[in-house]
C-alpha cells in the first residue's frame, strides 16, 4: 500500500512541528508547501516544496497532488473543497475536519463573512488566537485520520 502523504498549506500553519512528529510515528510522507522557504527537519519523509509567489500557487500545487492517500492540512476553505473532490481528507489547524457534508456550509459562511467585513470598513477582528486546546484537538484528529487510513 502506498504511504499516506500529508500535504501542508504551510504559510500560516501553526502545527508544523506536530505534523512532523505524528508523520514519523505513522511513517507518512510530508510535503510542506509554501511561497517562501521554511526550515523542515532533515528526514527522508519530509520535503519542502517552494512554489512561485503567484496567486494561489501553493493551493494549486496541493490540490493537484491531493488524492485518496492524502491528508491536507489547511484553513483555506476553497482549497479544502478542491482537495475533498480529489478524495483527500482535510483538517484545519484546530483539528476540525472538512467533509463533503460540511464544506458547502463552510463556503457559504465564508461568503457571508466576507460580505459583512466589506460592509464594516475594516472594523472587526480575525480568528480567535490559536490555543493549547486547538493544538491538542489537532493532534487527536490527525492521529484518528491516519489510523483510519492505515
Amino acid at each position: 500500500m502506498t504511504p499516506v502523504t500529508i500535504l501542508v498549506d504551510a504559510d500560516a500553519c501553526p502545527v508544523k512541528e506536530e505534523i512532523y512528529r505524528v508523520a514519523e510515528r505513522y511513517k507518512a510522507q510530508v510535503r510542506v508547501v509554501s511561497n517562501s522557504p521554511f526550515r523542515v527537519p532533515v528526514s527522508e519523509r519530509v520535503k519542502r516544496v517552494v512554489v512561485d509567489d503567484s496567486f494561489d500557487a501553493a493551493d494549486d500545487w496541493i490540490a493537484e497532488a491531493a488524492d485518496a492517500r492524502s491528508v491536507v492540512i489547511t484553513a483555506d476553505i476553497l482549497l479544502a473543497a478542491r482537495c475533498l473532490k480529489a478524495g483527500a481528507r482535510v483538517l484545519k489547524h484546530n483539528g476540525e475536519e472538512f467533509t463533503a457534508a460540511s464544506i458547502g456550509s463552510a463556503i457559504a459562511t465564508r461568503a457571508i463573512m466576507a460580505d459583512l467585513r466589506a460592509g464594516m470598513d475594516g472594523v472587526g477582528g480575525g480568528p480567535a488566537p490559536f490555543s493549547k486546546a486547538d493544538r491538542s484537538r489537532f493532534l487527536q484528529a490527525l492521529d484518528r485520520v491516519l489510523v483510519g487510513m492505515g
